[in-house]
């Protein structure tokens, strides 16, 4: 049987063939010359032709659709019981051919030789939603992901990189690639903040929610992708001190982040323009994208939104709040934090400079708080005590006096070696414990009295 749709399409190409000849008034001989056309335009018989407009003229549009060559039903050409029978093997191995399916029904007896045809057994698998490609793509990608928009501005923001052009920013001039960063409302489909940057560091996704907080405020959640850039320490500390749920995308499931994958595609038709400009540094590409954001996109009619709405005037007409935190907490959560171990010197390197951590915490792994625009001080954590300040160190002409170690870590002066001393006791106490395996003290005494 064919597909119905498939079906639909040939009876409507042929009801358009027949429309020239079903004009009222028409003469026989105008009407053969039609159909001479017809017939030599599209490479069928007037036999053929006629046919068709019988079908036409007796059953209407129903009567142009192609009839099944095989009349029999599914149960009078493949048996129920071994059609099911097929489908579990379909099942078990969706990556099974035809021809193995069916000979593995004759080898177990279920089927004679020769009664089940390949075409017929494909075509009710086809039917049942079996077929091999059907099975793929179950198989890849399971059933369809459903849309999602949440009600309110700043309920979840996406975020995503884009692979940007290659522009003379490298050393004496040499080609570079940037990278474009972008944060997009989930419910205006409002871009927050985009810019190009020259590498793919984590500090370009920080430097770009910072900018959206000053903004618009902190997001009540924040969606990201699996990338090196997002699953870090900082954005988990930054996303807990600014109160932020944070998100990630299932693994190899592009679909989830569909509102930033379709955002990189518009973002296509910006650098097919951007390169007729030629834009050599990364700020003149910047500017140009701030203006083609706000006119091309921010402020034009989105079809993801309702009543032909632009993103922009969906996010300022929301009614929600937007959520501004202090400047102390903000300051705060955008601090970096990394470890490092205390030297016997009680320094630390960061960034290949010397930092006093104190004598107190040699070899001691502490943690340190620092702000990436101003490394002058940094803040050191250590659990148990208060943070403190530690400043870089001084190096001076002279090598000054070597301070002396803290009091805890002096050698402590002993009388004896308790570890000798707790030897000899065990010792002892294992030779009163442990009896003899022979002893002789019968024999010696029964010798004695011989004598």
């Amino acid at each position: 049987m064919r597909d119905q749709k498939k079906a639909d399409e040939i009876a409507t190409k042929r009801v358009q063939l027949l429309l020239p000849l079903l004009d009222q008034g028409l003469d026989t001989a105008r009407a053969k010359q039609i159909k001479a056309g017809i017939c030599a335009q599209n490479g069928i018989s007037e036999r053929t032709l006629r046919r068709y407009l019988a079908q036409y003229q007796a059953e209407g549009f129903n009567g142009l659709k192609p009839k099944s060559k095989q009349q029999h039903s599914s149960e009078e050409t493949i048996p129920p019981a071994l059609l099911e029978q097929a489908i579990l093997l379909r099942r078990q191995v969706p990556g099974r051919s035809i021809a193995q399916i069916i000979k593995i029904l004759e080898w177990e007896g279920l089927a004679q030789p020769g009664q089940i045809k390949r075409s017929t057994l494909q075509g009710k698998l086809a039917e049942q939603g079996y077929s091999a490609r059907q099975m793929r793509m179950y198989a890849e990608t399971g059933v369809a992901a459903r849309r999602f928009q949440k009600r309110y501005r700043n309920q979840l923001v996406h975020s995503d990189i884009k692979y940007g052009p290659y522009l003379p920013i490298g050393k004496d001039g040499a080609m570079k690639q940037v990278y474009l960063v972008t944060f997009i409302d989930d419910a205006t489909r409002y871009v927050l903040h985009g810019q190009f940057y020259n590498n793919l560091e984590q500090g370009i996704v920080q430097d770009c929610f910072r900018q959206v907080i000053q903004k618009y405020g902190a997001p009540r959640a924040l969606y990201f992708d699996n990338g090196r850039q997002y699953r870090t320490k900082w954005m988990a500390r930054a996303c807990a001190k600014l109160g932020v749920r944070l998100l990630y995308t299932k693994p190899f499931s592009p679909e989830a982040h569909g509102k930033s994958e379709r955002l990189n595609r518009v973002v296509d038709s910006f650098l097919a323009e951007a390169a007729l400009e030629k834009p050599s540094t990364l700020d003149k590409l910047n500017q140009l994208f701030r203006v083609w954001l706000e006119e091309c996109y921010n402020n034009r009619p989105h079809s993801g939104l309702a009543d032909g709405l632009s993103p922009a005037v969906a996010y300022r007409s929301d009614k929600q709040p937007l959520r501004f935190l202090p400047s102390e907490t903000v300051a705060d959560a955008f601090l970096n934090c990394e470890e490092r171990k205390v030297d016997k010197s009680g320094c630390i390197s960061f960034a290949g400079k010397k930092y006093e951590a104190g004598l107190l915490f040699i070899g001691c792994t502490v943690n340190v708080i620092y702000d990436p625009a101003d490394i002058t001080e940094l803040t050191i954590e250590y659990e148990g005590h208060s943070p403190w300040k530690a400043k870089q160190l001084i190096i001076g002409e002279r090598s000054g006096q070597r301070p002396p170690l803290p009091e805890h870590l002096l050698t402590k002066p002993a009388e004896s070696s308790r570890l000798l001393n707790a030897a000899s006791k065990q010792n002892q106490l294992r030779k009163e414990q442990t009896a003899p395996a022979i002893t002789y003290r019968k024999v010696e005494k029964e010798v004695a009295d011989r004598v």
